[in-house]
């Protein structure tokens, strides 16, 4: 390894420079940071002399930046609530469709606590705190008409369910084929030979017609009951419900479900009170029995509903 000497004036000779260049390192670095420190020194303080107010500066354009990110954020959620709103009208006639009471401008008000959007262009720092300490409010207020129209339209997709399945239980077409006979109410019973009350209607068929449900049920009985023989009770919901009299067979069990259009059973003539063969066909509401005519659809073919299944 070459080797560095200095002359001694003391010892009058030359001495050897011991670790020569691992001192060599040291002053070249110690020597480069106190020129960086001295340049860097000089370039602030001359930035400072030079432009005093870039500091200001860059602090007025961040300010101009988060005010136009504000004055856009309010703009969007001022849109959002006007969309809103124009949703709000369209339910109106969604609500009247399934047969709900609209909801009116108070109730739209207690849902959601009025308007509370304004018109604000910030121009001095005051305007934009005050923008900044609303944009909660409005946020607020957007979310909570968003809730009052998410509860309202889920309680017009329940009120459309009820009814799809309300139109779907109701006893809506004959049951069989064949000629009216007796007719709801007084008549005089030509077994028992007096007056009394017919609670259903009598439709002449021959023993063994087709007999299908009338509406989407649940059977809660099939049997033989005394008087009316072989029997059919169909629980239809909402409070429906239809009876089958006279039967010669059963196609059903009890417990099972049914849709309108399903074939259940045949007529016949059994049962005590039965004069010949036909269906005897009721059907009551909260256990009331009503005039079946009222529930039969003439202009409906039966056999357009049981081909549809």
């Amino acid at each position: 390894m070459r080797q560095f000497y200095y002359f001694s004036k003391d010892k009058l000779k030359f001495v050897e420079i011991k670790n020569f260049y691992s001192k060599f390192i040291f002053l070249t670095a110690f020597f480069t940071l106190i020129a960086s420190l001295f340049i860097f020194g000089v370039y602030y303080v001359t930035n400072e002399i030079m432009n005093p107010d870039a500091e200001i500066e860059a602090l007025e354009k961040e300010n101009k930046n988060l005010e136009t990110k504000f004055v856009e954020l309010f703009d969007r959620y001022k849109k959002l609530d006007e969309q809103i709103t124009k949703l709000a009208e369209t339910d109106k006639s969604l609500r009247l469709a399934v047969d709900l009471e609209p909801l009116t401008e108070e109730d739209r008000i207690i849902g959601i606590g009025g308007s509370v959007f304004e018109d604000i262009i910030p121009e001095t720092s005051s305007d934009l705190e005050n923008l900044i300490s609303r944009l909660d409010d409005y946020v607020t207020h957007v979310s909570a008409k968003l809730e009052f129209e998410k509860n309202n339209y889920t309680e017009i997709e329940q009120k459309l369910k009820y009814n799809d399945d309300l139109f779907k239980a109701i006893p809506a077409i004959k049951p069989t084929v064949g000629q009216y006979g007796d007719s709801f109410g007084l008549r005089f019973h030509p077994i028992l030979k007096v007056r009394r009350m017919h609670n259903g209607i009598d439709i002449i068929a021959d023993v063994g017609t087709e007999i299908y449900a009338t509406g989407d049920a649940k059977v809660v009985f099939a049997g033989r009951k005394s008087g009316a023989g072989i029997t059919i009770e169909l629980d239809h919901g909402f409070g429906y419900q239809t009876n089958y009299f006279h039967l010669s067979k059963l196609l059903v069990k009890k417990g099972q479900k049914v849709k309108r259009g399903d074939l259940i059973g045949l007529t016949g003539r059994s049962g005590s009170l039965s004069s010949g063969p036909h269906l005897h066909y009721e059907v009551r509401y909260e256990g009331v029995p009503l005039n079946p005519r009222n529930f039969i659809y003439d202009d409906i073919d039966l056999f357009e509903i049981v081909s549809n299944d």
